[in-house]
């Protein structure tokens, strides 16, 4: 239970530097293309920032290839309720484009952190897992 409380404040804390470097990315990008291109462009760097914070800080976690190529299934969701929040804030709310995004990622914190978590760590330490923790971290 406590290990999982420091995990939630530890997603928390990547989950601003993840905000924080989306809507950077989206703000240097926003000039040069319509929002949405550069709302998804921002996205899916951020996406890969996100796994490695996560799998390294958060989880504490060996970041594997396979993990790496399970970890967009953790932002779908995220990144459909964020869409259709985007969408709705600025056509129907007239929101600023420029903040919207922001609030739009806040209403999908809680279903990124159940979906990370169940592809980042695993239910069932095995030999596999054993073997990661003793070798030093690195994307293999």
């Amino acid at each position: 239970m406590r290990d999982q409380l420091g995990q939630i404040i530890r997603f928390g804390v990547v989950g601003g530097i993840n905000t924080g470097t989306f809507f950077g990315c989206y703000l240097l990008l926003h000039p040069w293309m319509p929002y949405f291109a550069a709302y998804t462009l921002a996205f899916l760097l951020s996406m890969v920032g996100s796994f490695f914070l996560n799998t390294y800080f958060t989880y504490r976690t060996r970041p594997t290839w396979k993990k790496f190529a399970l970890f967009p299934l953790t932002n779908v969701t995220n990144y459909l309720v964020q869409s259709a929040g985007l969408y709705a804030l600025v056509t129907w709310a007239g929101t600023d484009d420029r903040i919207a995004p922001l609030v739009a990622a806040v209403v999908a914190i809680p279903f990124t952190y159940l979906i990370s978590r169940r592809i980042l760590v695993s239910r069932d330490p095995g030999p596999q897992d054993e073997t990661e923790e003793r070798q030093p971290s690195r994307l293999a």
